[in-house]
C-alpha cells in the first residue's frame, strides 16, 4: 500500500472518491455535499485556517486505487488548553482491513508530532463542533445533515489503535405530536408571570441583529468550557448570511429579558432529506430544489443543532419556556413530524437530562476518542462541566 499527501488537483479529487468504494453497497449512506467537504480544506473559506493548519493523506492500494483517507489539523487557540497539547484527525475513511486503517493513523500521529502536539482526538472537524464530529457507534439510520455516518467496523479501528472514550455524545428524538414533558411546562409557567421574558423566533429581515445576539449568548454561556473559545459577531453574521435560503424562521427561537438576550434554540429542516437526492451535488438546480422544499413545506424532520442560556438565567426556568414556546408553534406548523436533538456531550449532564426529557428515547451514539502519543502519560476523559450549586438545587426542586 502506498499512503500520498494530498499537494494537487489529482490527489484532491482522490481523497472525495474513498467513500464511494467504501459505502458502494450501504443503504443508509447519504453523500455529503462535496462542497460542505472540500470547503473545510479551503483557507479561503475555512476560517480554522486563521489560527490553524491542516493536511490530508489518500491511501492506495497495489493496483493504485484510492482505499483510504484521514486528515490531521492543529487549531492553535485550543490545542494547549489540555494537558497534553492536541490536535485532531478527522475525515477518516478506510477498507476493512486493520493495517491500512493503522497506517493512515500512524501518518497522521508523525504529522502531528513534528508540530509538537502529543495527543490527538478524533474523528474530528477541522473547525466548528456542530459538523463531521464523533465516531458513531449507535444508530446507523437517518443520520442527520452533517452528522458523521460510518460503517460500525471502525469503533475497532480506533479501540485497536489505541484511542480511548474521551467523551460520548448522546442524540434523541420524538415525534412533534408527542406531549412534552410537565417538567417543562412547570418551568414556563413560573417564567411567563415575568413579563420582562418574552420569546421571539428569527426574522431573517434582521438576520444581523440575530446573528450578533447569538454571539452575546454562546459566548457568555459557554465562557469557561468548550476549550475556552468564543465567537466574533463578523463570522457568525456571516454565517448566518450563508443559512438564510435553509431557515424556516419558526424553527429558530430567542428568549429576551427585557432587551437582553438571554438563550436561544437553534433548528433547522433535516436537509439530509433533499441532500440524499443530490449525489454531492450543490449546483443552481439542486439549490432551487432545496429552497423550493423548504418553502412548500416539504421537510418532516427537524433537527435541533445548539441549545444555550447565559449562565444568569439558568436557574429561573428559561429552559422550559423557550422549549413551550418554540414547540407550541412547531407543532401548529402541522408539517413536521420528527424531531431530532443533535449530540449532547456526557461531560454536560445538564443538557443531557434536558435532552432525555425532551426527546424521550435514544436515537443514536457517537463518542470523541482521544489517543495519548505517551502510552505512560495519565488519561483524563473531558472533564465535566461546573454547575452552580444553585442552578442544580432549583432543577432538583422542579423534578
Amino acid at each position: 500500500m502506498n499512503i500520498v499527501q494530498v499537494q494537487d488537483n489529482q490527489s484532491a479529487r482522490n481523497f472525495m472518491r474513498v467513500p464511494m468504494r467504501i459505502y458502494l453497497d450501504d443503504p443508509n449512506w447519504i453523500r455529503p455535499l462535496d462542497h460542505d467537504i472540500e470547503s473545510i480544506f479551503d483557507p479561503k473559506q475555512n476560517e480554522a485556517y486563521q489560527h490553524g493548519e491542516c493536511a490530508r493523506w489518500v491511501l492506495y492500494d497495489a493496483n493504485g486505487e484510492p482505499v483510504g483517507r484521514i486528515a490531521a489539523f492543529i487549531n492553535r487557540n485550543t490545542a494547549h488548553a489540555n494537558p497534553q497539547p492536541t490536535g485532531g484527525v478527522g475525515f477518516f475513511e478506510c477498507i476493512e482491513d486493520k493495517e491500512a486503517a493503522f497506517l493512515l493513523f500512524d501518518t497522521a500521529k508523525a504529522w502531528l508530532e513534528q508540530r509538537g502536539m502529543e495527543a490527538m482526538d478524533g474523528p474530528v472537524n477541522f473547525g466548528e463542533r456542530d459538523s463531521w464530529w464523533g465516531l458513531l457507534v449507535e444508530g446507523f439510520h437517518d443520520v442527520p445533515y452533517k452528522m458523521n455516518y460510518n460503517p460500525a467496523y471502525y469503533k475497532a479501528f480506533f479501540e485497536a489503535y489505541g484511542f480511548r472514550d474521551y467523551f460520548k455524545q448522546y442524540c434523541f428524538t420524538m415525534n412533534i405530536a408527542d406531549p412534552i414533558d410537565p417538567l417543562f411546562y412547570r418551568q414556563h409557567d413560573i417564567v411567563a408571570k415575568d413579563p420582562m421574558y418574552r420569546a421571539v423566533h428569527i426574522d431573517k429581515s434582521r438576520l444581523d441583529q440575530f446573528a450578533d445576539d447569538f454571539c452575546t449568548i454562546f459566548n457568555s454561556a459557554w465562557e469557561g468550557h468548550d476549550e475556552g473559545r468564543s465567537l466574533e459577531k463578523a463570522n457568525i453574521r456571516r454565517q448566518f448570511q450563508r443559512m438564510k435560503p435553509l431557515i424556516d424562521e419558526k424553527l429558530i427561537w430567542y428568549v429576551y429579558h427585557g432587551d437582553e438576550p438571554v438563550a436561544f434554540w437553534i433548528n433547522l429542516p433535516d436537509l439530509n432529506e433533499a441532500v440524499r437526492h443530490f449525489n454531492g451535488r450543490f449546483g443552481w438546480w439542486q439549490k432551487l430544489q432545496l429552497i423550493a422544499r423548504i418553502k412548500l413545506g416539504k421537510f418532516r424532520r427537524i433537527s435541533g443543532f445548539v441549545f444555550g442560556v447565559v449562565p444568569e438565567h439558568q436557574c429561573t426556568g428559561v429552559v422550559g419556556y423557550l422549549i413551550v414556546e418554540g414547540a407550541r408553534v412547531m407543532k401548529e406548523l402541522g408539517r413536521y413530524k420528527e424531531y431530532e436533538m443533535q449530540w449532547q456531550g456526557d461531560f454536560n449532564p445538564r443538557m443531557v437530562r434536558i435532552g432525555r426529557a425532551l426527546g424521550k428515547q435514544n436515537s443514536r451514539l457517537l463518542i470523541t476518542y482521544r489517543y495519548l502519543f505517551d502510552p505512560n502519560q495519565p488519561f483524563e476523559r473531558h472533564p465535566v462541566l461546573k454547575i452552580r450549586e444553585k442552578i442544580h438545587a432549583v432543577a432538583q426542586e422542579q423534578h
